[in-house]
Parts: C-alpha cells; structure tokens; sequence
C-alpha cells in the first residue's frame, strides 16, 4: 500500500503553505528587528565617567571615549583595565538590548536563529 493511502483531507501539500508563509513573515520580521537593532546603541561607563563605550545592538563598537584628565594620572595597566571593562559592559547590555528586541521573535523557536 503506497504511503499517503487514506490520509485525512487538507493535508499534504496543500497544508503545507500556510507554515511556509508563517516562516516566511518571520524572517521578514527578523530582518526587519535586526536592522532596527544595528541603528539602536547602548553607553557603558566606567569608573565614573571617564571611560565610555558605545555599541549597537548587533555588537559593533562605534566609539570609546576617554576623559583626558585619566590620562594624566593613569598607568597603563589601569587605563586598560578601565578600557576592557566598559567594553565587556556594553557588550552585555548590546545583548540585553538583542535580547528584549529579538527575543518575542525566536521564543517559540529553539536553535533556529
């Protein structure tokens, strides 16, 4: 006996499409998420204002700021202390960021994206 024999109506091909769309309007919103989440940045700072990171949502480094007057008095062990922790901060907060903005997208769907 062939496989499909007897299968219920409104199954098979045809009811395929419908899931088809469905992935398909989901990409588009993904995309769509994304590309908002590349013009939208986050600021770190650290040790009080003097060392400032801004990234965007998608995880690129726009800029790092540093007030002159820490270079005056800094060594260079702290300065890149100062450095790598603001950067690790608004890598956490660029994910946040991804997180609230792509999350209601992909929580339905595990390892896909």
């Amino acid at each position: 006996m062939a496989k499909g024999y007897n299968r219920p109506a409104g199954r098979g091909a045809a009811g395929g499409g419908g899931m088809m769309a469905q992935i398909q309007r989901l990409q588009e919103q993904m995309a769509e998420a994304q590309a908002k989440l590349a013009e939208e940045t986050v600021t770190a700072s650290v040790g009080g204002g003097v060392i400032k990171v801004t990234m965007t949502g998608d995880q690129v480094c726009k800029s790092v700021e540093i007030d002159p007057e820490v270079l005056k008095d800094a060594d260079a062990e702290m300065l890149q202390d100062l450095v790598l922790s603001a950067v690790n901060l608004a890598l956490e907060q660029s994910r946040r960021l991804s997180e609230e903005r792509l999350g209601p997208l992909t929580s339905g769907l595990p390892g896909l994206f």
